[in-house]
């Protein structure tokens, strides 16, 4: 539609992961409980402007456009998760995408959109004599925040990822899941409170609660990781998995409490120091106790099996396994391979072609507005 090659479209994303990635580094959004799209839509302004090759006035006011929409609370992360969680960064894409959008038909943007008297470091953030230095790279530098980035391997909040892969080596020691009296996981901060029993939430611990809370309880995820010994992206969350008595069981015995060494290896600025895992003491009704730690997930980079192509290829094989054909799967494993030469025709074939019948909402109907 714009015209544009596979080329420009690796600088644009490279462009959105340096100022999303450095965003994140300087302008802690957790401490003052908001969402992390504030961070992504702007990000997502940049690199749409990368992309169009747009004047810096326009990225200037598109950015500062995507913030001021994209400020949201964790309240969508806490308590009754709905699919608003979910589709998180797509509407922040959306917002993002609009912002650039009107920015190119001449609209401005709330300015200064961080520094104003009655802006988002004011009221949102530090308060009026907060200060961040957000470490952009200087031109011609090279960009490479994406390379600080870290793979999913399992659907579940990132903090759950290398304690899934430490449930799923824990299973092995444990006999039977009867004879355990207690299981503590000791973790950072940001663990125990957001997807831990920190959070105070009861719908955690609810084996009605919707996939999307499910996902942030990480006292759900390391019983059935421990119970099965890996995670699935839907078998996982089936309601009928939830609902078995011994994983309610187990469910009910987990518990999580911050460590002060965790909540510091969390916020290390070293890339090579920094983790994201924990601790697990599980204690067995004779008294007998199993410990186990790992700080990183396995797909990490400093983990025991990282991610290399063929990973992300298999992860891609497995979320839409029985949703897309195997011609359509290999037309577009092709197509990426091929990103730095498509044309302007071929990138707009990057998109995954779906079935109609796979399609859950496939007609039009008078449920809403549109």
């Amino acid at each position: 539609q714009m015209g544009k090659s596979g080329k420009d479209f690796m600088k644009a994303a490279v462009t959105a992961y340096e100022i999303h990635v450095n965003l994140v580094k300087a302008i802690c959004l957790h401490k003052h409980k908001k969402d992390h799209i504030a961070h992504l839509a702007p990000a997502t302004a940049g690199g749409i402007g990368t992309l169009l090759a747009l004047p810096t006035d326009i990225i200037f006011q598109a950015i500062q456009q995507a913030v001021h929409v994209s400020f949201t609370t964790r309240q969508s992360r806490k308590g009754e998760i709905s699919s608003w969680k979910a589709y998180a960064p797509a509407h922040s894409g959306k917002l993002a995408i609009e912002a650039v959008d009107r920015c190119m038909r001449g609209e401005g943007a709330p300015s200064p959109i961080y520094e104003g008297e009655d802006s988002v470091i004011a009221y949102m953030l530090d308060g009026k004599d907060g200060k961040y230095n957000v470490p952009l790279p200087e031109v011609g530098e090279e960009k490479r925040a994406i390379l600080e980035t870290y793979t999913k391997e399992h659907s579940a909040e990132y903090q759950s990822q290398a304690l899934i892969d430490l449930a799923a080596r824990m299973k092995s020691k444990i006999k039977n899941f009867d004879d355990i009296r207690e299981v503590m996981i000791y973790t950072s901060h940001h663990t125990h409170y957001v997807i831990g029993t920190g959070a105070n939430d009861p719908q955690k611990m609810d084996p009605n609660a919707s996939r999307e809370t499910l996902d942030h309880s990480i006292m759900y995820i390391f019983a059935v990781a421990l119970q099965d010994g890996t995670w699935h992206h839907v078998d996982s969350y089936a309601p009928e998995r939830a609902k078995r008595p011994d994983t309610i069981k187990l469910w009910n015995k987990i518990k999580t409490t911050e460590d002060a060494q965790w909540t510091a290896s969390y916020h290390e600025q070293d890339p090579n120091k920094k983790q994201f895992g924990g601790r697990v003491e599980i204690t067995m009704n004779n008294g007998e106790k199993i410990i186990d730690e790992l700080g990183v997930a396995n797909a990490h980079p400093a983990g025991a099996k990282p991610f290399k192509r063929a990973d992300y290829i298999k992860k891609f094989d497995t979320l839409t396994s029985e949703i897309i054909t195997k011609e359509e799967r290999n037309r577009f494993i092709s197509l990426c391979e091929r990103l730095p030469e498509l044309t302007a025709a071929e990138l707009q074939q990057l998109n995954v072609q779906i079935p109609i019948d796979k399609l859950v909402a496939n007609k039009r109907d008078q449920k809403g507005i549109f």
